[in-house]
């Protein structure tokens, strides 16, 4: 097993993970959290289908010699990655945001079963 099959079975562990949290119990919080294991596992499988072994950073520097062609990484999928990380942050704020609200407003950060028997406390 080498270091890819390792962060495969890594990434595909924590969105895993992730998706046991979603479907175990009706918790705000632990969905918000499946939420972000899950897209933690994504972005580790991104990073890693931009890299292969052998490969060199794509930054000027010795590497770059005119005796042929040198292998570099896809620098596509770790720009990916960062973008996903910044609006995964904005979008967990929101989330925590608005269970503080459900929080306020129900008591609780439990779901409940119904929705039509839910009441809202003012």
């Amino acid at each position: 097993m080498n270091v890819v099959h390792l962060v495969a079975i890594s990434a595909l562990s924590l969105f895993g993970i992730g998706l046991y949290g979603l479907w175990s119990g009706r918790n705000v919080l632990r969905w918000i959290l499946a939420v972000g294991l899950m897209e933690t596992g994504i972005n580790v499988f991104l990073v890693l289908t931009g890299w292969y072994p052998g490969a060199r950073v794509p930054i000027i520097t010795e590497s770059f010699s005119t005796s042929g062609p040198v292998p570099f990484l896809d620098p596509v999928p770790s720009a990916l990655v960062l973008t996903s990380i910044v609006i995964g942050l904005g979008t967990t704020t929101l989330a925590l945001a608005l269970a503080i609200l459900h929080a306020r407003s129900h008591g609780t950060l439990e779901c409940e079963a119904d929705p039509e028997t839910a009441e809202v406390l003012e």
